[in-house]
């Protein structure tokens, strides 16, 4: 990245960060639809592989559109490197396996997703890596579930769907205490809203289908880090793995965040009016998102993010028959499991993203009957208030 790449403000690091341009001196960035790539003689090609020559090799490494997406988002994240990967599960699942290996202990705020908790859970004790669930919300809980061979803590924040909102300062530093390394799920603020890495964290994921893409096109992740820890733990893995990123859904990515400030500016907004009026409904019997004053961290919030969220976790009285009844009447919101889109989605978690968890983890969470997860999308706010009240009035 260059020195005036630096100084770039995120609107304009959002625009022409990383931008790669062919000898035709496109406006739009290229789309290197390509597997491999050729070499003028033998002894180039064998420069190339030693690293001895700058250039691409393979596009399961390293492919020119992919590579403007990966510099771009290291400009607005404040980051030295990245890897795209071709969803945000596979970003979660390198940045967390890249560099444990058997008899590493993992600790983790229990508030996740459910397919990240499924690799913490499941997936890493067939590999003989140890895991400890805590209440992320609770830092004593963090130093109470150090081991001797704990090697890296996980959370999400806002977390996935009650939007609970982790210090991941303090974290952080518990994790530079025993010389852990602290990865953070940024999905739910956008890197617009917190700065995890200025925040002490050495690792963040993204899921670029989210937010970044923002419209429902196409599936993406991304991990960041400094250059050392990615040429020591990911590079390796990645290349040997093969979890890239498709040239076609890096550009379409690329496209997303040249609109991503305005999107999440006005959803944001849209979310903080709509919460208003839903904490004050009847038949709301819970309400929680960050940037109101009755959030249970509300003091860390103002410390922490710069804004709000675009989404709203809500329960609606009378269990899920309600919160069927209520989100199956809505007309203009609709329901889908993804979130961050310019479409307004409702989601009911229980049978949907952690339908696999018990009723007792669901119940830890926060998760009930009647919960739901609310994503606001670029409509007319207005619209949505109405759309919200008819189908509230109706259920």
């Amino acid at each position: 990245m260059s020195k005036i790449e630096k100084s770039w403000r995120p609107q304009t690091a959002l625009v022409h960060g990383g931008t790669l341009r062919s000898e035709f001196g496109e406006t739009s960035e290229a789309i290197y639809l390509t597997q491999g790539f050729v070499y003028d003689t033998a002894e180039a090609a064998e420069a190339r592989f030693k690293g001895e020559t700058q250039g691409f090799v393979y596009s399961r490494y390293a492919n020119p559109t992919v590579d403007m997406f990966e510099r771009r988002m290291c400009a607005l994240e404040g980051a030295e490197e990245a890897r795209a990967a071709g969803s945000g599960m596979a970003a979660v699942a390198m940045a967390l396996l890249c560099s444990l290996k058997a008899g590493d202990h993992v600790i983790a705020a229990r508030a996740m997703f459910g397919s990240c908790r499924w690799i913490i859970e499941t997936l890493m004790p067939r590999y003989g890596i140890e895991s400890t669930l805590v209440d992320g919300t609770d830092i004593a809980n963090w130093e109470k579930a150090v081991r001797p061979n704990t090697k890296l803590f996980f959370l999400e924040s806002p977390t996935n769907p009650t939007l609970e909102v982790i210090d991941i300062a303090a974290v952080a530093k518990i994790a530079r205490a025993i010389d852990a390394r602290l990865v953070v799920d940024n999905v739910f603020a956008t890197p617009l809203q917190q700065k995890p890495l200025e925040l002490g964290a050495h690792v963040v994921v993204y899921s670029a289908t989210k937010h970044i893409d923002g419209q429902g096109r196409c599936l993406g992740g991304v991990v960041l880090s400094d250059k050392k820890w990615i040429d020591e733990n990911l590079h390796d893995y990645f290349r040997h793995t093969g979890p890239s990123l498709s040239p076609f859904n890096a550009w379409t990515l690329l496209k997303g965040l040249e609109t991503l400030p305005v999107r999440v500016k006005q959803q944001t907004e849209s979310a903080a009016r709509l919460a208003d009026f839903l904490a004050e409904h009847k038949s709301i019997a819970r309400l929680i998102y960050p940037g109101r004053p009755d959030h249970p961290q509300a003091d860390l919030i103002k410390r922490q993010m710069r804004g709000g969220s675009t989404l709203i976790c809500l329960d609606v009285e009378g269990g899920k028959a309600e919160a069927f009844r209520f989100v199956n009447g809505l007309k203009i919101v609709k329901i889908s499991n993804n979130l961050g889109d310019a479409k307004s989605l409702i989601t009911h978690p229980a049978t949907t993203t952690h339908k696999n968890l018990t009723d007792e983890a669901r119940a830890e969470l926060g998760i009930g009957a009647g919960t739901l997860r609310l994503s606001v999308g670029l409509e007319d706010v207005d619209d949505l208030l109405e759309d919200l009240d008819a189908a509230l009035r109706a259920a």
